[in-house]
């Protein structure tokens, strides 16, 4: 059992707790050691595979846990399923690699927040996780282009992201390229000068008229339709 929860004051003061599980060591202590830098970060909790993961979300208080796919006795996807059954389970990301579209794109489906691919930037990793925590979009741009044939529809592969992108009223192509830079709700709505239950609705609105499952995919079809450019 590698499973480690930490407390304490220092724990208690964090503005974002997060917990990592990785079957590998090296890259638990990696993803720590950069994160521990952070100022409004903690890595409060480890875990090695799934069930460890499971218990670490039932019994400590995470706001983003940061879950590898590829792990013995539960792996990341299994784990996801069982985490849709846990009320008040927090943001998380996947760890994956190069190779693993189809896998990273029924994380999204299962309800993970984003993915990560296990070299990214140190920076970016921070970053991540506070988008993550706020609630937004965490999305590699490497891996973008190969994860939008996964998850658009047929529909959307037929005519294309830009065109469905152009469908949409220039207000809410606004909203969608900020969905796209991974912005939550709130910050959408200061930046628009407009109320969060405007945006939330312009957000529903994106997604029925897209057909994108949740503001997840939105991100991934902002990007593939250039909106970010």
């Amino acid at each position: 059992m590698t499973m480690q929860v930490e407390g304490g004051p220092e724990a208690a003061r964090a503005t974002i707790r997060v917990g990592v599980v990785d079957d590998e060591p090296m890259a638990r202590a990696f993803v720590a050691k950069i994160l521990g830098a952070a100022p409004d970060v903690t890595v409060v909790a480890e875990g090695a595979d799934g069930t460890e993961a499971l218990e670490l979300v039932r019994t400590g208080s995470l706001d983003v846990l940061l879950l590898d796919l590829r792990m013995p006795k539960m792996d990341g996807l299994d784990t996801l399923r069982e985490l849709r059954r846990v009320p008040g389970a927090p943001a998380v990301v996947v760890l994956t690699t190069f190779h693993a579209e189809q896998a990273v794109a029924t994380a999204l489906q299962l309800g993970a927040k984003g993915f990560l691919l296990k070299h990214v930037d140190p920076a970016e990793l921070v970053r991540a996780v506070r988008v993550a925590a706020r609630g937004g979009a965490v999305l590699d741009p490497t891996l973008t282009h190969e994860l939008m044939g996964h998850l658009a529809s047929h529909h959307l592969d037929r005519i294309g992201a830009a065109t469905e992108v152009a469908r949409l009223s220039a207000r809410l192509r606004d909203v969608l390229k900020l969905v796209g830079m991974g912005r939550s709700n709130g910050e959408i709505a200061e930046e628009l000068r407009l109320s969060d239950s405007t945006v939330r609705g312009y957000v529903s609105e994106i997604l029925a008229a897209t057909g994108c499952a949740n503001r997840v995919t939105a991100a991934v079809l902002a990007q593939r339709a250039g909106l970010l450019d």
